[in-house]
């Protein structure tokens, strides 16, 4: 059995999307993860959802390690006021630096770079590949999610993904209902 989570993952758009409840969100759940004395961990950038969840748990006294690829610090505007930031040479250095890193994931609304991470966080855990499953959630701001979540339900139907398959995702709209399943798994 892993130890308590203390730390999560954050996989999330570097852009803001255009609905302020995304961004809102991203604060929300930076703040919440320093409010329970959880290290964030995400993908480094200060702006859009990145810098939005940085800034939340931040601003909460958190802690927050940022993990980027060397090409992308000016790109997506490295955050300044993290701990720590990672620097790593590749995409797949920095997932596999956050998993690391991570003892549960969490994903917010993006694009294919978050969907990228989020499927490769929960077929790591299906193949044993963490060495123990790391609990996932989707964060469904604004019902986001929603069509992700039939293609789920029909991959099931259809017997492409075992319902008892380890490491498949709870989604809620309510953060704090996945961060108390994140945390007791």
């Amino acid at each position: 059995m892993p130890d308590p989570v203390r730390a999560i993952g954050v996989f999330c758009g570097s852009g803001a999307g255009n609905r302020p409840e995304y961004v809102e969100a991203a604060r929300e759940t930076g703040a919440a993860l320093a409010e329970r004395g959880i290290t964030l961990v995400y993908g480094g950038g200060g702006k859009g959802m990145m810098g939005a969840v940085a800034d939340g748990a931040l601003e909460a006294g958190g802690e927050v390690i940022g993990v980027i690829p060397s090409w992308m610090i000016e790109k997506e505007a490295a955050h300044q006021g993290v701990q720590r930031m990672i620097e790593v040479e590749t995409m797949l250095e920095r997932k596999t630096q956050m998993a690391e890193l991570s003892g549960a994931f969490l994903v917010l609304p993006g694009g294919l770079g978050t969907l990228d991470e989020m499927f490769e966080m929960q077929t790591w855990s299906q193949l044993h590949l963490h060495g123990y499953i790391k609990p996932l959630g989707i964060f469904n701001v604004a019902g986001y999610f929603d069509d992700l979540w039939r293609w789920f339900d029909r991959a099931v139907a259809d017997e492409f993904i075992l319902s008892e398959t380890p490491g498949m995702p709870t989604t809620s709209s309510d953060l704090h209902v996945l961060l108390d399943a994140l945390c007791s798994s």
